[in-house]
């Protein structure tokens, strides 16, 4: 039984315990890359069906100028030539209809093989910005430091590393422990022997304690083991430098995409108030007489693009933030689709 063995028993403990935060972290490291995978998906996916929507709406305003022109046109009073643009927008709608349906099926598929749920789908609800409001860079990185798993497992490693140097320098000495010996012995066909002083391997009792000493005297080995030991501390410690330093350029350059998506989208959101707004006063200038069904291409055009790149925008800033809280390990910031 050991009394003493110098830290041997806890440091195995310790890096025992190390080991299994290591892995923790490696489980929370692939996790979070799921996550992100998921997110995605699902922004895609509601992506794909606001742009058919988009798109069904852009329609049905060209459809009906189609129609007023083609009666135009059969009674030879508009200009074929402004029928053919009709058209050929009315066909390129058609195709980027065609190219939302392949979009829409490949991200419900990638959707429900990421979560494991073959018959899953979403709620018809628009894609939105996220509602976490975009705080100080400092905010993010310190997060990281907390909540990142690989800095958490380059922690637990470093404390993994730390135990097997003190396990190494222990093994320099001995370990002291309590050995205990109990013996017995019965034998009914051999006479018992009552005088003490007579040796009777046949029937006996006894018992004893002693302290023992068990020490491996090969100290060149073990002092070449403590060196290997303490360099590999020194590799871990570099590494757990490098990953912090990844980390940190990883976070700067997800926070520098969220500002640039959220700009982007700001833009965008402007420009397609400004196509909605032309698009309208064409629709307008249509049915008080001053304009005519040509003049609507252009601002159906226009009104069609910005909102479509508005939507775009919000899934990259949406993603943005996403790569945000994944590379900050902070998972609570990330959009919930909602």
């Amino acid at each position: 039984m050991p009394l003493w063995t110098f830290g041997k028993i806890t440091s195995l403990w310790d890096a025992a315990a190390a080991n299994v935060r290591v892995n923790q972290a490696n489980v929370e490291k692939e996790r979070d890359a799921v996550r992100l995978d998921v997110r995605k998906a699902y922004f895609g996916l509601q992506l794909a069906r606001d742009s058919r929507s988009l798109l069904i709406d852009v329609r049905s305003e060209m459809d009906k100028a189609l129609r007023r022109l083609e009666e135009q046109v059969e009674a030879e009073e508009g200009d074929p030539i402004e029928l053919l643009k009709l058209q050929t927008f009315g066909a390129e709608l058609e195709a980027r209809a065609a190219e939302v349906e392949k979009f829409i099926a490949i991200a419900l598929a990638g959707l429900r093989f990421y979560t494991g749920v073959p018959d899953l789908d979403i709620p018809d609800v628009p894609i939105r910005p996220p509602a976490h409001r975009l705080g100080h860079l400092t905010r993010y990185l310190t997060a990281a430091r907390l909540y990142r798993p690989e800095l958490a497992q380059a922690r637990a490693g470093l404390d993994a590393r730390t135990a097997q140097v003190r396990l190494a320098r222990a093994q320099l000495f001995p370990d002291i422990g309590l050995g205990l010996q109990v013996g017995m012995s019965a034998a009914p066909e051999v006479a018992n022997q009552l005088n003490p002083f007579t040796s009777d391997p046949g029937n006996y009792f006894h018992y004893g304690a002693a302290l023992v000493l068990q020490w491996k005297l090969d100290l060149l080995p073990q002092s070449a083991r403590v060196r290997f030991a303490e360099a590999q501390l020194d590799e871990m410690a570099a590494t757990q430098r490098f990953a912090m330093g990844g980390v940190a350029t990883e976070v700067e350059t997800a926070y520098a995409e969220v500002v640039e998506a959220q700009r982007r989208l700001d833009a965008y959101a402007k420009a397609a108030k400004y196509g909605k707004r032309w698009l309208v006063m064409v629709q307008q200038g249509i049915d008080v007489g001053t304009m005519t069904d040509k003049d609507l291409i252009d601002p159906a055009k226009a009104y069609a693009t910005n909102r479509f790149n508005q939507l775009n925008a919000t899934m990259d800033l949406d993603m943005a933030m996403s790569r945000l809280a994944k590379a900050t390990g902070w998972d609570a910031i990330a959009p919930d689709g909602t």
